[in-house]
């Protein structure tokens, strides 16, 4: 690390007031958005005490602030239930720590965001699902937030990225993209295209149901990918739920969807091989009940029922998004080669195709879970 941002990390660090000297400062190259430091303090007597430094990605969350009031909200909330639970708060949650003028983050000259968690030592994630046992695990411990977040008060809580997981919105702006037809490829993409526009009705389900207070507005992650999910090291056992700048408003079916079309999948999110794309039945099976198994009582009726709808329709969602991006000329998500975008539609799509021939056999697991 040279000199210039060691110093500048320090400075930001003097903001808190943490007793001992900066030992050391490392950069954790996973991850995509934010950049994240893990910092060590040595006190007089040699005792090490490391924090977790990290500037939050304003190009992604334009509302940096806002975000801050979420993470504060949702992690303040969950440490109360840690605490009644007879739990270890300072391993089961994150704690967003506060500037010696009592701020969640220190505004730098520059604009920027930056803020400081604790961090859990001993622990490990997944960056992918080696098998059912994994799954199920990641699975309790999701089921476990949104059961911790049952009672929070939804009405405080910010939307820092208006219409994430509104399918139907998503449509529109597929259908934007197809009019627009921006690359010049849409004739390329004519069976894609066709599949997308059959479906169209199923956007709406869920946008429905909630407008018709069918299904509750709660406290969603909207990134529920294994390796969010931080396990300890001597018992493998889940231990809490990280990286929570996406946290909104929400269905937690959006949640459930999302972890399906990511761990369930038997292949890979841009495999050409679309043989190798299907639903994982066992893996779904394994995480329905490690869900259920911490989140089920705090679950409605319709929530329940609609579990593999939802592991449908986020799959689809990610499938038109890629789609769009491709005809409009790769310019959201970052490609490898011209055909990444389209490929990983196709993926996405032939998963929606093989949810669609399970449905009924997804629907006896949920079920029985049930």
């Amino acid at each position: 690390m040279d000199t210039t941002l060691f110093n500048k990390l320090c400075n930001i660090l003097d903001e808190y007031g943490f007793s001992g000297s900066v030992k050391e400062i490392k950069p954790i190259t996973v991850g995509h958005i934010n950049d994240t430091f893990v910092v060590e303090y040595i006190s007089e007597d040699g005792k090490i005490e490391k924090y977790l430094l990290q500037w939050i990605n304003h190009n992604v969350f334009k509302n940096p602030v806002a975000v801050m009031e979420n993470v504060v909200g949702v992690t303040e909330h969950i440490k109360k239930k840690v605490a009644l639970a007879g739990g270890d708060t300072e391993r089961e949650v994150l704690t967003v720590f506060k500037t010696k003028a009592g701020e969640n983050y220190v505004k730098t000259e520059d604009g920027g965001h930056w803020r400081v968690y604790n961090f859990v030592d001993n622990s490990y994630s997944l960056d992918g699902v080696s098998g059912k046992e994994d799954f199920k695990m990641a699975a309790i411990a999701f089921g476990n937030f949104q059961k911790q977040l049952a009672d929070y008060p939804i009405e405080t809580l910010k939307d820092t990225i208006p219409n994430f997981h509104n399918t139907a919105s998503r449509f529109n702006d597929f259908k934007a993209s197809l009019e627009a037809n921006k690359s010049g490829r849409r004739n390329e993409a004519e069976k894609e295209i066709a599949f997308a526009l059959e479906r169209e009705k199923d956007c709406s389900v869920l946008t429905d149901l909630i407008a018709k207070g069918e299904l509750p507005i709660r406290v969603t992650h909207n990134d529920t990918k294994l390796n969010n999910v931080l396990f300890d090291k001597e018992t493998n056992k889940p231990l809490c739920i990280v990286d929570l700048d996406t946290v909104m408003p929400g269905s937690s079916l959006y949640d459930f969807g999302d972890s399906i079309r990511f761990g369930a999948n038997t292949g890979a999110e841009d495999e050409k091989d679309l043989s190798k794309i299907s639903l994982d039945l066992e893996l779904f099976k394994a995480y329905v009940e490690g869900y259920l198994s911490s989140a089920g009582d705090s679950l409605t009726e319709n929530e329940i029922t609609y579990l593999p709808f939802a592991a449908k329709l986020l799959t689809f969602e990610c499938g038109i998004r890629f789609l769009a991006d491709y005809i409009d000329g790769d310019v959201y998500f970052k490609t490898e080669y011209p055909e990444h975008n389209l490929v990983r539609a196709r993926t996405q799509f032939k998963l929606v195709a093989d949810i669609e021939k399970k449905f009924s056999e997804m629907q006896s697991i949920v079920n029985q879970g049930f």
